[in-house]
């Protein structure tokens, strides 16, 4: 397929998580299986071809589409940073179509959030110093976690996301925060 237009399938904060968290079923990656049951007849409805960020490998390039798409910078443990939404928001699919669409050009860049950050609570809150400019410890941080000093990462989320002053509105709740945890903790 010759793909001229690609568009971007996305949340911000909890509404998602209301609308899957009720229709959430005890299967393997529930909320990849409940996104591609929901979004591939759209993608179908629409004339596109859905691809999700967790099919591979290969994986599709879902963060450097997301650069070139949207206002969102790398931030310094990783998630892309929105200026509005903070870490609080996901890629979850991206429909390909094969003709260009009439679609606006994305907006000037915003300065990213992390540049004029005072003292980067993000790098300094992880109790377990997994975010160095080496990269991310995941050994040191699913240690923590699965451990009973990581209570409050696991229940309430990653303590160094939730440090991060950008976005403070669409934080995710403590079901939706430690679902997600649970699932990285126990991914295969």
């Amino acid at each position: 397929m010759n793909i001229r237009t690609l568009v971007l399938i996305g949340n911000k904060g909890a509404q998602m998580w209301r609308v899957f968290s009720e229709a959430m079923a005890d299967v393997p990656h529930p909320l990849d299986t409940w996104t591609k049951d929901v979004l591939s007849p759209i993608a179908v409805d629409f004339g596109a071809h859905a691809v999700f960020p967790f099919e591979g490998p290969p994986y599709h390039p879902f963060q450097r589409w997301a650069t070139a798409a949207d206002d969102v910078s790398p931030s310094p443990i990783g998630p892309l940073i929105h200026p509005e939404y903070g870490m609080w928001h996901a890629y979850r699919a991206a429909f390909m179509f094969a003709d260009r669409l009439d679609i606006p050009a994305p907006t000037a860049k915003s300065p990213p959030p992390c540049d004029t950050c005072a003292g980067k609570p993000c790098l300094t809150t992880c109790p377990v110093g997994a975010f160095t400019p080496g990269g991310y410890n995941v050994p040191a941080c699913r240690a923590h976690i699965g451990s009973a000093t990581g209570e409050d990462c696991l229940t309430g989320g990653c303590l160094a996301r939730r440090a991060c002053p950008i976005g403070r509105d669409y934080i995710y709740a403590p079901p939706q925060a430690a679902f997600h945890m649970h699932h990285f903790l126990y991914a295969d």
